[in-house]
């Protein structure tokens, strides 16, 4: 008695890039609802980098001002 294994190429390319756009629009959703230029690391490394250095410059001055009054 033989097994036979059937696939579908096609069936598997279709369900592929339906994940392929499922994810992309799931990001796209993402950078729209948060009104952000970068939302991950995934968008841009080093801008990401940059700008987590600068909220927390920013957030340390805030700190400071709020002490001295």
């Amino acid at each position: 008695m033989g097994l036979f294994i059937n696939t579908n190429v096609a069936s598997l390319n279709a369900q592929r890039n339906l994940l392929r756009s499922s994810n992309d629009l799931g990001r796209s959703f993402e950078r729209l609802s948060s009104c952000l230029r970068i939302n991950s690391a995934r968008d841009d490394a080093a801008g990401l980098a940059i700008t987590t250095r600068f909220t927390s410059q920013v957030r340390g001055l805030n700190q400071a001002v709020r002490n001295t009054n």
